[in-house]
């Protein structure tokens, strides 16, 4: 693992050096194709600094509400650049009310910004894969194949590789180029990539040290994978039949 890179005199994190990389290329991308979705720069760039930053900022109050005491007798330590004293839950939640919140009163359409931005999902998901290879963190378990990776002691599945070879994958078939995409209705395209992402999660959690088994050796991460999966699937469906009738009704007129 390499979670330190020495650049002149200075050391960076390679963990948060790769998530950045992944906002940039991914915002680099999905601006290429923002043409598509009637959406200008300038706002689309807005809504994902605002919801950035306030993704950042939530993460690290929900960490810090759950370990008061610690930070109490160091405040300052609440400044910290450590990427490991963020709550990435926390962190989704208020990233996506920030953004929901700035797009209903600059008029974006909810569909339609989820296809924008899935480009930027798409990169980042590469490099958080990147992020936990680089920190030894999201290890697997233990494992005699010859291609496992050693870590913390052991000969391990190298979960994380999984994690990026999967990412790389769904961006390819989901590049926003194709027309294929271009052709579908708003949302799928959103839809399709938190799919595929979850199917794909679903299987490399089993092979993740430190899951939660819930009953029957089902992980808790499985369940939410799962459900993820379903709920998507049913939107898909909804919204590929919604976009039918509406086809349907416009040649009836």
């Amino acid at each position: 693992m390499f979670p330190i890179i020495n650049i002149g005199p200075f050391a960076i994190q390679a963990s948060g050096l790769f998530v950045l990389i992944g906002i940039w290329g991914g915002l680099f991308l999905a601006e290429r194709y923002l043409d598509r979705y009637k959406i200008e720069p300038k706002k689309f760039n807005n809504l994902v600094f605002i919801s950035l930053i306030s993704g950042l900022i939530g993460a690290r109050l929900f960490f810090v509400i759950q370990y008061l005491e610690i930070f109490l007798q160091n405040p300052l330590s609440i400044l910290s650049i450590n990427p490991n004293l963020f709550d990435m839950f926390g962190g989704i939640i208020c990233a996506i009310l920030a953004g929901m919140i700035f797009g209903n009163k600059n008029g974006f359409k909810l569909w339609v910004t989820l296809d924008a931005i899935t480009p930027i999902l798409a990169v980042l998901s590469i490099s958080i894969g990147l992020a936990h290879l680089a920190s030894g963190s999201h290890f697997g378990i233990p494992t005699n194949l010859p291609f496992g990776i050693e870590l913390w002691g052991q000969i391990r599945h190298p979960v994380q590789i999984y994690h990026i070879l999967a990412a790389m994958m769904t961006l390819v078939f989901l590049w926003p180029g194709r027309k294929f995409n271009a052709g579908l209705p708003p949302g799928v395209y959103f839809l399709f990539f938190i799919s595929i992402s979850s199917a794909a999660y679903l299987l490399i959690s089993g092979f993740q040290a430190k899951s939660h088994v819930i009953f029957y050796g089902f992980r808790s991460e499985q369940i939410i994978a799962w459900m993820i999966l379903a709920i998507c699937l049913y939107g898909i469906k909804k919204l590929g039949n919604r976009s039918a009738d509406h086809i349907n009704n416009k040649r009836s007129l």
